[in-house]
């Protein structure tokens, strides 16, 4: 396998056995800058398989998505996947950006359409000169020869979805347009992730989809999230949860159990791997982990 090959997480999650992952954030100020290097610090002992770098609503975070993810790639050891969304971009720009990630050795970009800046519920109206389908992005970064492409996947749903069948037919066309694997948004059931690979493997595609991981640290927040994004939270989930509610420390412990029972029974199901969102913060993805006695 060439130098390049090995950074292609396609390849690494097809042949490398389970994928452990971890997303961050480009931080707004200084402090968010010293939390987030510290996170990665923190993680990269555990050898991840990829870690990812998200872009804000409305392309908001443009310059510093590729300036963290260059970072990654140049002074450490994992494998980095630059976001990249339609949203607010040409065609032009979108070219210029993946100039820059391949000039810094990125071979991974997650090409997604993005959420308009007002949030994910809001009208889609695309950019002149720009696309308005990811699967118009996954095609142009395909055809670069250069990069894996990652797509997103929903359990539940996207929002603007007509129905789950569509949802599961418009994952199927980015990977018929060349995605080379998916991550899935945050969900509270496995049953919603499995019922998803089922419906995308009788449409005759076999992308792996990886779980998307977030533990209920916050409720409130957690909620506030998922009815944004289409994710809802069981009630036995929530029940279990407010039972410690007056209790901070002992509501977080509950969330990171919670997580870590979600992750068994979806690595115990066949899941490929688990994608954790980290919010820039390393402790709760390592008490999981330590949960499931799992090393990366």
């Amino acid at each position: 396998m060439s130098e390049n090959d090995a950074k292609h997480i396609g390849r690494l999650i097809r042949e490398g056995g389970r994928s452990f992952s971890f997303e961050f954030f480009p931080p707004k100020d200084e402090a968010g800058e010293e939390q987030l290097w510290s996170a990665i610090e923190a993680l990269e002992p555990y050898r991840p398989t990829f870690v990812s770098v998200t872009y804000g609503a409305g392309g908001s975070t443009r310059d510093k998505t590729v300036k963290v993810t260059e970072r990654i790639a140049r002074e450490t050891s994992m494998v980095p996947m630059a976001h990249l969304t339609c949203v607010g971009h040409t065609v032009a720009e979108i070219e210029a950006i993946l100039d820059d990630y391949a000039a810094a050795g990125v071979r991974n970009v997650m090409a997604l359409r993005g959420d308009p800046s007002e949030g994910p519920r809001a009208p889609w109206t695309p950019t002149d000169g720009g696309f308005t389908y990811a699967t118009e992005l996954v095609e142009l970064v395909r055809e670069r020869g250069v990069f894996d492409v990652g797509v997103a996947a929903f359990p539940e749903g996207h929002p603007s979805a007509a129905s789950l069948d569509a949802d599961a037919e418009v994952l199927a066309a980015k990977a018929r347009a060349g995605a080379a694997f998916a991550v899935t948004q945050m969900f509270f059931r496995a049953s919603d992730y499995f019922a998803l690979v089922e419906r995308v493997r009788d449409l005759g595609v076999d992308i792996p989809i990886l779980p998307g991981i977030m533990p209920i640290l916050n409720l409130a927040a957690i909620r506030r999230q998922g009815e944004l994004i289409g994710t809802s939270v069981p009630e036995e989930i929530v029940a279990r949860i407010q039972t410690k509610a007056e209790n901070a420390a002992a509501v977080r412990a509950e969330g990171v159990a919670i997580a870590a029972e979600l992750c068994e029974e979806l690595l115990a199901g066949g899941a490929p791997g688990l994608h954790f969102y980290t919010l820039n913060r390393s402790k709760a993805t390592l008490e999981i982990f330590a949960k499931l006695n799992l090393t990366v």
